[in-house]
C-alpha cells in the first residue's frame, strides 16, 4: 500500500484504507459500544450532595463583646485565611475519623480483607471532597450509592465542624487562663510584699499603682479569656444544607460507551495499518 507523506500526503490513501477496512471498523466499534454498555450497566450509581457553608470571622468573641477598642466584628465573614483554616479542618484526620465512627463506613463500604484502614481511607478520599468556592465558600461534596447518606454525611461535616473549631479554641483557652492565673496570683503576691514593707514613699505608692495596673489588665484578659472558653459558638454560616439528590452523578454512560467506541477503534485502525504494512511488504518481495 503505497503511501506519502508531509505535503505531498494523498487522501486516497485514506479512503482507500476505510473502504476496505469499514466493515470490520464497524463490527469492532458495534462490539465495543455493546461491551461498554454492559460494563457502564455493571457500575453501581453514586450520587452526590453538598453542603456550603462560609467560615466565620476567627477574632475572639469576648474581644469583639468586652473590648471597646477592639474594632474587628466576629459576625463578620471569614477572610481567605478563615476559608483556608476551614478547609484544614473538614479535611483533618479528626473529621475522617469522626464521620467513619458515626456512619460506620468500614461497614458502609463493605471493607474486608487486609489493610482494613488504608483501603477505608481511600474510599473515604475518593467519595468526600472539600474545596473552596469562587467567594471564599467552603462546598463539602460528598459521593454515595445511597443518596440520603450522602445528604446525611455532608450535612454531619458542616455541624462537625462547629464542634472542633470549639474544640481547638476550648484547649487554647484553657491553656491561656492557666497561664493568666499564674502571672495573676504571682502579681498579687507581689503588691502584697511591697505592701506589707516599712514605710509609705512616692516611690512605694507609684510601684504598688504600676503593678495594679498590670493586675487589673491581666484580670480582665483572663475575663476574656474564660468567656472563650466556655461560651460556645458557630464557626461558620450554613449557606446550602444537602439535600437528597434524585439524579445520579456517576457513571455518565453515554461517555462511558464513547470512550470505549473511539478507543477500540483507535486500536483497530492501528493493528489494521500493521497488518496491511506486513501484506504490502510480502506483496513487494514476491
Amino acid at each position: 500500500m503505497e503511501q506519502t507523506f508531509g505535503n505531498n500526503y494523498d487522501h486516497l490513501v485514506t479512503q482507500r484504507f476505510f473502504r476496505r477496512w469499514w466493515r470490520v471498523l464497524t463490527i469492532v466499534a458495534v462490539a465495543a459500544a455493546v461491551v461498554s454498555l454492559i460494563v457502564a450497566l455493571l457500575i453501581k450509581p453514586l450520587y452526590k450532595s453538598s453542603a456550603v457553608i462560609f467560615p466565620t470571622n476567627s477574632n475572639r468573641l469576648s474581644k469583639a463583646i468586652m473590648d471597646y477598642h477592639y474594632s474587628l466584628d466576629f459576625m463578620d465573614y471569614g477572610i481567605e485565611r478563615d476559608c483556608e483554616y476551614a478547609i484544614q479542618i473538614l479535611s483533618s484526620k479528626r473529621m475522617q475519623q469522626a464521620v467513619c465512627e458515626h456512619f460506620n463506613l468500614m461497614e458502609h463500604y463493605a471493607i474486608k480483607g487486609p489493610n482494613p484502614l488504608f483501603k477505608l481511607e481511600k474510599q473515604y478520599r475518593s467519595n468526600i471532597s472539600v474545596k473552596r468556592t469562587e467567594f471564599l465558600g467552603v462546598e463539602i461534596g460528598v459521593l454515595d450509592q445511597d443518596p440520603q447518606w450522602a445528604a446525611d454525611i455532608a450535612n454531619y461535616m458542616a455541624e462537625m465542624y462547629d464542634t472542633l473549631c470549639h474544640e481547638i479554641h476550648h484547649d487554647r483557652a484553657v491553656s491561656a487562663a492557666n497561664v493568666m492565673n499564674g502571672v495573676v496570683a504571682s502579681l498579687e503576691q507581689q503588691i502584697d510584699s511591697i505592701a506589707a514593707t516599712a514605710g509609705n514613699t512616692a516611690w512605694k505608692q507609684t510601684l504598688i499603682a504600676d503593678k495594679c495596673e498590670q493586675l487589673a489588665d491581666l484580670q480582665r484578659r483572663a475575663v476574656q479569656t474564660n468567656v472563650d472558653k466556655e461560651t460556645e459558638v458557630s464557626y461558620k454560616y450554613l449557606v446550602d444544607k444537602a439535600v437528597v439528590a434524585d439524579k445520579k452523578a456517576y457513571p455518565k454512560r453515554l461517555l462511558i460507551v464513547l470512550a470505549g467506541m473511539l478507543g477500540a477503534v483507535v486500536v483497530a485502525i492501528f493493528g489494521l495499518l500493521v497488518f496491511a504494512k506486513k501484506e504490502d511488504e510480502l506483496v513487494a518481495e514476491k
